[in-house]
């Protein structure tokens, strides 16, 4: 009896014992967390920030380690963040100051307050706290006011709390597998065709693709006729070059071109005028081919893409682009595939941005009047479609994509940090186009002057 009174008595005081520690040193289990709690999010700038705004001869730019070269009042430095609450916004950030002290401001919503900064080593600033109505993405501007030293500041993230704020706010978080380049391009959206009523020996895809006035920024990849070995589209390179671009991937896995063996090497059988022709890498690779050529937004322009087997484990992609300025389909290239043996499959289109300065600019194209045709000849209309995205998407880093049909034509959005986005996976359809396309095959790629832009 003496025992179970011992054995009572010390499960009594075990829990009185830890209700008191419980109490004094504030142990919480997640159940208990009040959800009113918010957190700290870290913001690494090197994955989230553009120069939105740059004189011609300043130098800002954004690093992996942050902001560089912060010389110039005008240059306007941006970072995004997409919030799911409306709440209070807090920011605040490690800065350092090379030489003497600066004023900078940090504006959202055209609100703007400013704090004077000093010392080179890191001390965090408070930037100041706003209230965010809508769910959505945020943009937080910071611009130079006056500075005594050579640059206004360095810093490398921002941290952003408050109401507003939970662990499902959407920005690239860390740089792990190279995502502050990949997240600062943006997330690229495609459309992969039900060619399910078409059969299994598509030997032509047709496509139409038309790029809205003004959504054409530099960095843009409109890629139109998309297979299983390569892709096919109109790409802007620079404010005053732009290119038709036709690749076919090597069946060799690797970056590196130089690695591919001879028998896994693509071959270029033919190409047409003024069209150049190499290697590609970095992203898988194999042969490429290009022309350069001035396309214009508002236009509508027309690819075809020819996929045979040869019968000698080799397959032959040819690809034709019709340039309305010239009133004529032009032979871009025509590559053949080694160990091979197949007709076209896995069609696609898809938009992306190549240039990590610009994946904050929106970018749009329309993407229309498909069709396959089989070995026989039979014309096949295509009019489903589903939405899909890359890892960048996937992951949530950036949510700033859509796609949709509109108007019998399916179209493609992305970058530019607009917050209605369309959930991936989604399937489009609309009304089956009825006349497949007038095309003259025997005269195909026929040049016979040398392109005049």
């Amino acid at each position: 009896m003496m025992q179970f009174k011992l054995v009572v008595l010390f499960v009594c005081l075990f829990f009185l014992l830890n209700s008191y520690t419980s109490q004094k040193y504030k142990i919480f289990r997640p159940s208990q967390i009040n959800s009113s709690d918010t957190v700290k999010l870290h913001v690494p700038l090197g994955g989230n920030s553009f120069v939105t705004v740059k004189d011609v001869a300043s130098k800002e730019r954004v690093t992996n380690d942050g902001w560089k070269n912060w010389q110039s009042k005008n240059a306007i430095f941006s970072t995004y963040i997409r919030i799911n609450k409306p709440g209070n916004l807090k920011l605040s950030a490690m800065i350092n100051v090379p030489q003497g002290e600066s004023r900078i401001s940090c504006a959202i919503y055209g609100l703007s307050k400013s704090v004077i900064v000093a010392g080179t080593v890191d001390k965090e600033y408070e930037l100041g706290a706003w209230d965010i109505s809508n769910p959505g993405y945020v943009k937080i501007d910071m611009q130079g006011i006056t500075k005594t030293g050579d640059v206004f500041a360095n810093i490398k993230e921002l941290q952003v709390s408050g109401s507003s704020i939970d662990t499902q706010t959407a920005y690239v978080r860390n740089n792990e597998g190279n995502y502050f380049y990949w997240g600062r391009r943006g997330p690229s959206v495609h459309l992969n065709y039900d060619i399910s009523a078409a059969g299994k020996e598509i030997e032509w895809f047709y496509n139409e693709i038309t790029v809205p006035a003004g959504e054409d920024p530099v960095g843009s990849y409109f890629m139109a006729n998309g297979f299983g070995e390569g892709y096919f589209g109109i790409q802007v390179n620079s404010p005053t070059e732009r290119r038709i671009l036709f690749s076919v991937w090597s069946p060799f896995n690797t970056d590196d071109p130089k690695q591919i063996p001879d028998d896994k090497k693509i071959k270029m059988l033919k190409k047409g005028m003024d069209v150049h022709t190499g290697e590609f890498g970095n992203e898988g690779s194999g042969g490429q081919s290009y022309l350069k050529y001035n396309w214009k937004a508002g236009s509508t322009y027309k690819f075809l893409l020819h996929g045979q087997p040869t019968g000698d484990d080799h397959t032959v992609y040819t690809a034709y682009f019709f340039a309305p300025e010239l009133n004529k389909w032009m032979l871009i290239a025509s590559f053949s595939r080694p160990a091979t043996n197949t007709w076209l499959t896995r069609l696609h289109s898809f938009l992306e941005n190549f240039d990590p300065s610009t994946g904050h600019i929106s970018r749009k194209a329309f993407y229309h009047n498909q069709w396959t045709k089989d070995k026989n000849g039979n014309w096949k209309a295509i009019s489903r479609a589903t939405f899909t995205g890359d890892a960048t998407a996937n992951k949530n880093y950036r949510l700033d994509y859509s796609g949709g049909e509109d108007s019998g034509r399916f179209f493609l959005r992305n970058c530019g940090f607009f917050s209605d986005n369309t959930v991936l996976r989604t399937k489009f359809e609309h009304t089956a186009p009825v006349n497949p396309p007038v095309i003259n095959f025997s005269t195909l790629g026929s040049q016979t002057s040398k392109l005049r832009e």
